[in-house]
């Protein structure tokens, strides 16, 4: 694999990214918004919520992103008898040593799948709220810290009912995005039939990536250069939904740093050093919907948070500049007002 010093061009990393991104599309086919929005999250070091009907292929696209990247990977089946030192760890009496031995749980890997995440007791899904947000496991009242890069992908079934346990406001305000994956259309799904009609492509599915490049990556997306217009666009946005008649629980200031670092990583993407509102707005909805609440009069009226974040957009005005052909168009020319030149990366 190629290595990149501190001076590594946007370029050079955004082709790790490619490779990724065309290993992910070999497996979960004609879905490439939901496989960008994936590589998004991992970027931005945050964690993904994807939330689908069965069968559509959700623990299939953790599991092909997890393989994709040579790094440590752990699986979790939830169910409702999992207990929380399964997930964070234990520490054991050693008769030889006459001391307690931590033995690490399945949290301590770069990538954790967490499969069907809503089927575990709230008990044991409060386990994952401190590694989720600070990097690190506290047991017995010692603290161990998280590999890097780090993230989590948990699935769950919106429609089944029996026997699960919705997920409590702060365990989702600490996903970055949700992704519903959906049905194929009929071409992909008939290139489904014949790629999946023999063996699974996750058995010959290898790393593209070191974990190391995905560092540099996420190195370079801390380095993208935000206006003040952007950042109060985004917090513009998060703060009418705290504001809106139809919700009864709007977005925190953790959704509002979610929202600029999902916005930042997008810009990466798209091989540019600044973001633009188009990279918030395109990812306003998996970022921010999840999080809110309707109130009982919207949900009777069959309001959706989703229709409720389209709303916000298009009541809320994008920042005006004096160049609004290159600042509006994603990836053509320079914002018009940065506040200070784009850092090199």
């Amino acid at each position: 694999m190629t290595t990149y010093d501190d001076r590594a061009s946007l370029t050079d990393l955004t082709a790790v990214v490619e490779r990724v991104r065309e290993s992910v599309e070999g497996v979960i086919e004609g879905k490439p918004e939901v496989v960008r929005l994936s590589l998004t999250v991992l970027l931005a070091e945050g964690h993904l919520l994807i939330e689908d009907v069965p069968g559509v292929g959700k623990t299939m696209l953790a599991k092909a992103l997890a393989r994709s990247i040579d790094c440590s990977v752990r699986r979790i089946q939830f169910t409702p008898d999992l207990l929380p030192s399964d997930i964070t760890g234990v520490s054991i009496w050693d008769q030889q040593r006459r001391d307690f031995e931590f033995k690490p749980g399945a949290i301590f890997a770069q990538v954790v799948i967490g499969d069907e995440i809503n089927r575990a007791s709230p008990k044991t899904q409060s386990a994952l709220l401190e590694s989720m947000e600070e990097r690190q496991v506290t047991i017995d009242g010692k603290t161990y810290e998280l590999p890097s890069p780090f993230m989590v992908v948990a699935t769950q079934n919106p429609v089944e009912m029996e026997g699960t346990y919705p997920l409590p406001e702060a365990q989702r305000d600490r996903f970055m995005a949700r992704v519903s994956v959906g049905y194929p259309s009929a071409e992909a799904e008939l290139q489904m039939l014949d790629v999946h009609g023999g063996v699974s492509p996750l058995e010959d599915l290898q790393p593209v990536a070191h974990a190391h490049e995905i560092l540099k990556l996420i190195e370079a997306v801390r380095g993208v250069h935000v206006a003040e217009p952007v950042r109060r666009y985004a917090v513009e946005l998060v703060g009418a939904t705290r504001t809106h008649p139809d919700l009864r629980l709007g977005a925190s200031p953790r959704a509002t740093l979610h929202l600029v670092r999902a916005a930042k990583a997008s810009a990466a993407l798209n091989g540019r050093e600044y973001a633009l509102p188009d990279d918030v707005q395109a990812l306003a909805v998996a970022v921010l919907a999840h999080r809110l609440l309707p109130t009982a009069q919207a949900q009777l009226n069959r309001r959706t948070a989703e229709q409720v974040v389209e709303e916000i957009l298009q009541r809320t005005p994008v920042p005006a500049t004096p160049q609004q052909s290159g600042f509006g168009g994603l990836g053509r020319g320079v914002p018009a007002y940065p506040q200070q030149p784009p850092r090199r990366l």
